[in-house]
């Protein structure tokens, strides 16, 4: 019996968040199984969307549900090796937020609609187009898979407003990969 795979989300600034995300060339069970933890992982986050690279992954590979809610699996959408081939329609903002900084959300400006040529987990050549939320969650997942991030969608003012969580954000990182004080053994 095969471990069942549990991811954590991988918070700003881990470097694979800024690295563009390898193509999937095998279409196994072992992507199928990173696909369902990735599910899990989104839901158990209260999330939208979710890109490998949010789980440690240098992957290709993005996962939503409009919705958030696991009951609703007729709205899950798996894309590999996606591409946005054309965005279109009207320029809207909206306040978006990202598991990779939690409790930080900022006003982002993106086109309404946005056409998508990737694979589903067999390997299957999609074509599709969204509009609306939908297409909102696919440009910030995809945003991962090129290493943008929310911090580089933000104006200069949402910026200064969460100056201060960024910095802690920065902050926790730097302290979880200083090396441990060494321990003195004798006197002073």
């Amino acid at each position: 019996m095969t471990a069942e795979l549990d991811f954590v989300v991988t918070l700003y600034p881990e470097p694979v968040l800024r690295k563009e995300a390898a193509p999937i060339e095998t279409f196994d069970e072992q992507l199928a199984a990173t696909v369902e933890a990735m599910y899990r992982r989104m839901y158990a986050s209260r999330g939208v969307g979710l890109a490998a690279p949010q789980v440690g992954l240098k992957q290709r590979i993005l996962v939503i549900n409009p919705s958030g809610e696991a009951e609703n699996k007729d709205e899950e959408l798996t894309l590999v090796n996606p591409t946005i081939v054309d965005r279109f329609g009207a320029e809207t903002t909206m306040e978006e937020g990202c598991l990779s900084f939690p409790q930080i959300y900022a006003e982002v400006t993106r086109p309404e609609g946005c056409k998508v040529k990737a694979q589903d987990i067999q390997g299957n050549e999609l074509e599709l187009t969204f509009e609306g939320f939908p297409s909102r969650v696919i440009q910030h997942e995809y945003d991962h898979l090129q290493g943008i991030l929310l911090v580089d969608r933000m104006s200069p003012a949402d910026k200064l407003r969460h100056r201060a969580a960024l910095d802690e954000l920065i902050y926790q990182y730097k302290a979880s990969k200083a090396p441990a004080p060494k321990r003195r053994l004798f006197g002073r």
